[in-house]
C-alpha cells in the first residue's frame, strides 16, 4: 500500500498526463478513508518524505478524524491527542503546509471530545507550548500554537458536527476564550514580539470573532489593534481583527464599548487623510471599513445615548469624508462605495423613531443629508473628456454602476428631505446656467440634471412647483456632449407624466426629442424619451404627429433594438389620431417598408434578404402592438375608471385591419417562399398575434381570411409559432357564433395535422408537442363544443397527451399535465371525452405514476399532482380501481417503495378531494420515498 501511494501521489504532482493524474486522485480519495490510513498517515509524516507526500499524510489524518470519528476506539484517544501534539511540534520549524493541516486535524480531534471527554482543551494547547520542549525554539513553538488557536474556531465553523453536539462544543469554546485573552494580549502588548507573531494573533483574534465572543471581553484586544494599524505590515490584519469584532451580531449589547471605540475611530482622521495625500488607496479602504461598520451597525445604539450626539456626528462626518473621497471612482478611489449603505441604515434609523424624538434628530442630520446631496452629486461628474477616453471599458462600466448606486441613493434620501431637495437642485441648476461671468464646465450641468433625474423616475413629482422651472431651463442648456445629452433626454424622459398634466410645455422639449434622433450617438435615450412620451401624452400630441412621423422616418435607426422601440412610439402617438389621420399617417408611414417587401420577395431566398424580411415584419408588429383606438382614456389621474366618454368607436374598420387586408397577399407571397424557416415563419406570426391581442374583436373581419392562411401554412409545414397563434385565435374568438366556423375548421385542420406529426414519432418537436397540448388545453377551456366534432379524433389527442406525458423537456410536461386538468372536468358534460376516459383513464394514472416515480424531473410534482387531484375530484371511482391495479406490479413505479408504501400513498389520495396543497405534500412525499432521497440534505432543500 505505501508504494502504491508513494507512485500515486508522485502521479498527481509531477505526471503531465491529466487522466493519470485523475486516476491518481481517484485512488487517493479512497485510500484516505480506508481502514489502512491509520498506518500509513504517520509513516507518510516521516522526516524523510518531501512535504508533498507529508501533506498528502496529514490530510488524510484529518479526513479520518473528522469525517470517520466513531470509527476511533476511546481508548486511543490520549494516544492520538499525543502523537498529533509531537507531530505539531515537530513541524513547527518544518513545511507550514503540513503544519496547517496537522493543527486542523488536532482541532478536529478537539471539536469531537470536548467539553465532555478533553475538557479545558483550549488550556492544555497552550500549556504544552508553553513549556519549554523538544529543542524547538520559542518563536516557532509559538507560531505553531497560534495557527492551532486560529484554525479551531475556522474548523468549527465548517464541521459536519451534529446540530445537539454543535450548541455544546460553541459553549465549550466560549468558556475557553479565558485562555486565549490573555496569551493574545501578552503577545500584542509586548515590544519585542516579532512582527510576524503579531501578524498572527491578529488572524488569531479574527477567528475567534466569528465565534461571537462577547466584546466586553474582547474590549482591551481591541483596543489593541488600533494601536497596530499605523503599522503598514500589521494594517490589514488589524483592519480585519476590527470589522469582526465590530460587526458581530451580538456587539449592541455592550453599549459603553461602543462608546469608548468611537473616539478610537475619529482618531484615524490623520492616518485617512494622511493616506489620501499619498495616493495610499489600501490605506484609505481599510479606515472606511473600520468607520462604516462602526456606523452601519451600531447607528440607532449610538443615536440612542444622546450625552454623546457630537462624538456620533463627529463620526458621521467621518464617513462623509470617506463618501467625497477625492479622485474618480474606480480608477483613483474605491473607498467612496463602501459608505452607501450607511447613509440608508442611518435614514432608516432616524426615520423609525417616534415623531417628537425624530424632530430633533432631523435637526442635526438634515443638513449632513443636504452636504450628502452635494457630495454625491459631485462624486457621480464624469472626468475631464480627455481623461474619460483613457479609461477602459470595465472602468467605463464600473463607474456607469456607481452612478445607479449614487441614483438610488439620492431617490432614498428625497424620502427625508421632499420637495426641498428639488428646489434646492433648481436653485444650483438655475444659478450655473444663468451665470454669464464663469464657464461652467458641462459635468457639472450634467450631474445636478442626474440628481433630478434620479428622482423624478421613480418618485411622482407632478405636485412639485419647480418642474416647469426646470423645463424652461432645459432649453438654455448648451449640449455640446453625449452624455450631457443623454441626460437631457433621461430626464425630460422622466417628467413625461408631467408633460401629459401639463401640455403646453411640450412645445419646448418635444423638439430637443427628435432633434436628438438624428444623432446616432443618442439613439438609446432618444427613442426611449420618445416612446415614454407617446405613451404618457398622446391625447395632447395630435398636433406634432405629422412633424413626429416625418422626423421618425428620415431616421432609419442602425439598433433593431431602437427602431422597434421606435415603432412602439409611433403605435402609442397614433392611437390617439382620428381614424382617417391614422390611416394617412400608417400609409406614409409604411408605404417605404411595403416596397422593400415587395423587392425581397421577388428575391431568391439568401441569408441577407432573410435577416431584412424579419427586420421589417419586425417593424410591423411593434407598430402593431401599441396601436389601439379601443382605449380612448386609460385611466383618470386618482386610478379609477376614467368617466364615460361620450365618444362612440370610430365607424368602419380599425385602421390596423385595413393596412393587413392591404399587405395580407404580400405576406402570403413571403410566406410561400420562406415556409421552411421557423424564423420567417415566427415573424409573420408574430404581426397577427400582436394585432389580435390588441385589436381583440376589432380583429374580426380578418378571422377566416387568417384562419385559411393559418391552416395551408400549417399543413405544409407544422411549426410551433403557428399553434402558437391559432390559439390566440380560439382564445378569442371560438365563443363568437358568427366565426365559430373557420375556427373549428382550423382547429380540426391542426389537430389531424398534428396527429400525423406523433404518428411519424414526435420526439425531435417537443416544441410543436408543446404547443399543441396548450392549444388543446385552450379549446377545451373556451369551447368544449371543438371535442364533440365527428372531424376530431379525441381518443387520438388523449394518447398523444399521454406520449408527451413521457417527454424528457419540463415545459411540455407543464403544458400537457395543464391540458389533462381542463380535459377532466369536461368527463361529465361532453360525451366522446367521458367515452374515452372510461376506456383509456388507466393508462393516464400509469404514466403520471411513472412520472412521480422517478421518471420525470422533480420540479414537476406540483403538476402531476394537479392531474391526481382533478381525477379524483371527476373520476373517484375509476380512479380507486386504477391506482389498485397500476400500482400492483412489483417494482412499479420504483424497485424502492415497498407495497405497503404504496397502498399508503393510493389511500392518503384517494381521501384528499377538498385539499390540493395537502395532495401535492403527499405525492412530495411519496416522489423521494421513489427515488431514494427521503430524509437525505437533498430532500431537505425540496
Amino acid at each position: 500500500l505505501m508504494s502504491c501511494c508513494h507512485s500515486a501521489l508522485h502521479q498527481l504532482y509531477y505526471d503531465p498526463n491529466i487522466e493519470n493524474k485523475n486516476l491518481a486522485q481517484k485512488w487517493l480519495m479512497q485510500a484516505q478513508v480506508s481502514p489502512q490510513a491509520w498506518q500509513f498517515c504517520w509513516v507518510l509524516l516521516s522526516p524523510d518524505k518531501v512535504p508533498e507526500i507529508q501533506y498528502f499524510g496529514a490530510s488524510a489524518l484529518h479526513t479520518k478524524i473528522s469525517r470517520y470519528w466513531s470509527d476511533i476506539p476511546t481508548d486511543q484517544y490520549e494516544s492520538l491527542k499525543s502523537q498529533l501534539f509531537s507531530q505539531i511540534a515537530r513541524f513547527s520549524s518544518g513545511s507550514k503546509m503540513v503544519l496547517t493541516r496537522l493543527c486542523v486535524g488536532l482541532a478536529s480531534l478537539a471539536l469531537n471530545t470536548m467539553p465532555e471527554a478533553w475538557p479545558g482543551a483550549v488550556a492544555e494547547m497552550v500549556r504544552v507550548f508553553q513549556e519549554e520542549g523538544g529543542g524547538v525554539d520559542g518563536r516557532a513553538r509559538c507560531l505553531a500554537l497560534l495557527e492551532l488557536l486560529t484554525v479551531l474556531p475556522e474548523e468549527f465553523q465548517t464541521s459536519r458536527l451534529p446540530q445537539y453536539r454543535k450548541g455544546l462544543v460553541r459553549g465549550a469554546l466560549g468558556r475557553e476564550w479565558g485562555s486565549v485573552c490573555p496569551l493574545l494580549q501578552q503577545l500584542l502588548q509586548r515590544t519585542d514580539s516579532p512582527g510576524a507573531v503579531k501578524a498572527r494573533v491578529l488572524r488569531c483574534l479574527s477567528s475567534w470573532m466569528l465565534l461571537d465572543v462577547p466584546l466586553s471581553e474582547s474590549e482591551g484586544l481591541v483596543h489593541d489593534c488600533f494601536t497596530a494599524l499605523p503599522d503598514p505590515e500589521l494594517f490589514d490584519t488589524a483592519v480585519e481583527a476590527i470589522v469582526n469584532a465590530i460587526s458581530q451580531p451580538d456587539s449592541q449589547r455592550y453599549v459603553n464599548t461602543l462608546l469608548k471605540l468611537v473616539p478610537r475611530v475619529l482618531a484615524l482622521q490623520d492616518q485617512l487623510r494622511d493616506a489620501v495625500q499619498n495616493g495610499d488607496m489600501e490605506t484609505c479602504h481599510g479606515i472606511c471599513r473600520i468607520a462604516v461598520t462602526l456606523g452601519e451597525n451600531h447607528s440607532r445604539t449610538l443615536l440612542e445615548q444622546v450625552d454623546h450626539w457630537q462624538s456620533f456626528l463627529a463620526l458621521v462626518n467621518l464617513i462623509m469624508f470617506c463618501t467625497g473621497i477625492p479622485g474618480h471612482y474606480p480608477v483613483n478611489e474605491t473607498t467612496s462605495s463602501l459608505t452607501l449603505t450607511f447613509w440608508y441604515t442611518l435614514q432608516d434609523e432616524i426615520m423609525s423613531f417616534e415623531t417628537d424624538k425624530q424632530a430633533v434628530y432631523l435637526q442635526v442630520y438634515r443638513p449632513v443629508y443636504f452636504q450628502l446631496v452635494d457630495v454625491l452629486l459631485h462624486k457621480a461628474q464624469f472626468p475631464s473628456d480627455q481623461e474619460y477616453a483613457s479609461w477602459s471599458s470595465d472602468e467605463k462600466e464600473q463607474f456607469r454602476i456607481y452612478r445607479v448606486d449614487i441614483s438610488d441613493t439620492l431617490m432614498y434620501v428625497y424620502e427625508m428631505l421632499g420637495a426641498e431637495l428639488l428646489s434646492n437642485l433648481y436653485d444650483k441648476l438655475g444659478r450655473l446656467l444663468t451665470n454669464t461671468e464663469q464657464l461652467t464646465s458641462w459635468q457639472h450641468t450634467e450631474a445636478l440634471l442626474y440628481g433630478f433625474q434620479s428622482i423624478a423616475e421613480t418618485i411622482d413629482v407632478n405636485y412639485s412647483d419647480v418642474i416647469p422651472g426646470l423645463i424652461g431651463l432645459i432649453p438654455r442648456i448648451n449640449i455640446n456632449n453625449v452624455q450631457l445629452a443623454d441626460t437631457v433626454m433621461f430626464t425630460i424622459g422622466a417628467l413625461a407624466e408631467w408633460l401629459a398634466d401639463h401640455p403646453v410645455m411640450l412645445s419646448s422639449v418635444l423638439p430637443l426629442v427628435l432633434q436628438a434622433l438624428g444623432n446616432p450617438d443618442l439613439s438609446v435615450s432618444s427613442v426611449s424619451t420618445l416612446k415614454k412620451i407617446c405613451r404618457e401624452c398622446k391625447h395632447d400630441l395630435p398636433p406634432y404627429a405629422t412633424n413626429i412621423v416625418a422626423v421618425s422616418q428620415v431616421h432609419r435607426l442602425k439598433q433593431t433594438s431602437q427602431c422597434m422601440w421606435l415603432m412602439q412610439a409611433l403605435g402609442f402617438l397614433l392611437s390617439a389620431l382620428p381614424v382617417e389621420d391614422i390611416l394617412r399617417n400608417l400609409h406614409s408611414l409604411i408605404t417605404p417598408y411595403i416596397q422593400q417587401l415587395e423587392k425581397l420577395a421577388d428575391e431568391t431566398p439568401n441569408p441577407s434578404n432573410k435577416l431584412a424580411i424579419i427586420h421589417i415584419l419586425g417593424l410591423l408588429s411593434n407598430l402593431f402592438t401599441t396601436l389601439d383606438i379601443s382605449k380612448q382614456d386609460d385611466e383618470s389621474a386618482d386610478g379609477s375608471a376614467p368617466p364615460v366618454k361620450a365618444v362612440p368607436p370610430p365607424p368602419g374598420p380599425n385602421p390596423v385591419v385595413v393596412v393587413l387586408q392591404q399587405v395580407f397577399a404580400l405576406i402570403q407571397t413571403v410566406l410561400s417562399k420562406w415556409l421552411n424557416d421557423s424564423q420567417v415563419v415566427e415573424a409573420v406570426c408574430a404581426i397577427f398575434e400582436k394585432s389580435v391581442k390588441t385589436l381583440l374583436h376589432d380583429f374580426a373581419p380578418m378571422v377566416s381570411q387568417l384562419s385559411e392562411m393559418l391552416g395551408q401554412m400549417y399543413s405544409t409545414i407544422p411549426q410551433a409559432s403557428a399553434l402558437d397563434l391559432t390559439r390566440q385565435m380560439v382564445h378569442i374568438f371560438a365563443s363568437e357564433t358568427d366565426h365559430f366556423p373557420p375556427i373549428k375548421a382550423l382547429f380540426e385542420l391542426v389537430t389531424s395535422v398534428t396527429l400525423s406529426v406523433f404518428q411519424q414519432g414526435p420526439r425531435d418537436h417537443p416544441d410543436i408537442v408543446d404547443s399543441f397540448m396548450q392549444l388543446q388545453a385552450q379549446g377545451l377551456k373556451r369551447k368544449p363544443d371543438l371535442f364533440l366534432s365527428e372531424s376530431l379524433d379525441v381518443k387520438a389527442v388523449f394518447h398523444c397527451g399521454i406520449l408527451s406525458l413521457k417527454f424528457p423537456e419540463a415545459p411540455t410536461v407543464k403544458s400537457t399535465c395543464l391540458f389533462f386538468t381542463e380535459l377532466l372536468p369536461h368527463c361529465s358534460d361532453v360525451p366522446p371525452l367521458a367515452r374515452v376516459m372510461q376506456e383509456d383513464g388507466k393508462l393516464l394514472v400509469q404514466a403520471v405514476l411513472e412520472g412521480i416515480g422517478g421518471g420525470a424531473s422533480r420540479n414537476l410534482m406540483d403538476q402531476f399532482a394537479e392531474v391526481l387531484f382533478s381525477l379524483n375530484k371527476n373520476c373517484f371511482s375509476l380512479l380507486a380501481v386504477w391506482l389498485k391495479e397500476a400500482l400492483q406490479p412489483p417494482g412499479f413505479p420504483s424497485s424502492r417503495v415497498t407495497t405497503e408504501q404504496k397502498d399508503n400513498f393510493s389511500q392518503q389520495i384517494l381521501r384528499e378531494r377538498v385539499n390540493k396543497r395537502r395532495v401535492k405534500d403527499i405525492v412530495k412525499e411519496f416522489t423521494l420515498l421513489c427515488r431514494g432521497l427521503h430524509g437525505t440534505e437533498y430532500a431537505a432543500e425540496y
